[in-house]
């Protein structure tokens, strides 16, 4: 096994989950996918954790997929497994879903992926460097997680649809404009924004508050 891609840590009621593969810009191999699968799952079994934090080491969020691994997956119309033990990170079937509250920071490219994993938590919080895009378009696949969907639950029809089918960049001020992030900061500033609105939220909340998080009509496509 490959060293974890995914770091886990534990402040106070708040899990703290960080992609660690800043060598690979947090591409996403398979196993940094399974393993932030299972830490979803630590976040949603522990009753001592009210709610969790998705963020990144180095400089990117994620440059997207590793591609050729997911590509035999992807001819067959699927998705990668996840472990017993995990949920999915994508939010896209209610009984493997997370149903505490996360939040998200990100900076640096966010994108496919990325923008899929801020559709599936619940508040976003974007450093002013953070470049996105959706580019599946350009490498001639589908977005399969989801986002087909929930960017047009997001942002509405348009927008959406410019984002898909263009694969283009937009800023961290656009994604703001759009309401894709809830919040933009400093670059650097970003973790401790949202690190900092959990510990407020944990500490003044009940145990039994849970995040509904609407799934793709029918699952992602």
């Amino acid at each position: 096994m490959s060293p974890e891609r995914i770091s886990v840590e534990a402040s106070e009621h708040v899990l703290l989950i960080g992609l660690n593969r800043p060598a690979k810009r947090n591409a996403f191999d398979l196993q940094m996918y399974q393993e932030l699968g299972q830490a979803l799952a630590r976040l949603q079994n522990d009753a001592k954790l009210r709610c969790g934090v998705l963020f990144a080491h180095g400089e990117h969020f994620t440059g997207g997929i590793e591609l050729p691994q997911w590509l035999p997956f992807f001819r067959d119309g699927r998705m990668p497994p996840l472990p017993a033990d995990a949920l999915d990170p994508l939010a896209r079937e209610a009984e493997h879903t997370l149903t505490k509250p996360l939040v998200i920071a990100v900076q640096g490219w966010c994108l496919t992926i990325g923008i899929e994993l801020l559709l599936a938590a619940d508040i976003r919080v974007a450093a002013q460097d953070t470049r996105f895009a959706q580019i599946e378009i350009k490498r001639g696949i589908f977005p399969i997680g989801g986002a087909t969907v929930r960017l047009v639950q997001e942002i509405g029809w348009g927008d959406a649809m410019r984002i898909l089918l263009t694969g283009d960049e937009f800023s961290a001020a656009e994604a703001y404009r759009l309401g894709l992030v809830q919040e933009v900061v400093p670059p650097g500033a970003q973790l401790e924004r949202a690190v900092n609105a959990m510990e407020d939220w944990a500490r003044c909340n009940p145990d039994h508050f849970y995040s509904v998080r609407p799934l793709p009509a029918g699952g992602a496509r």
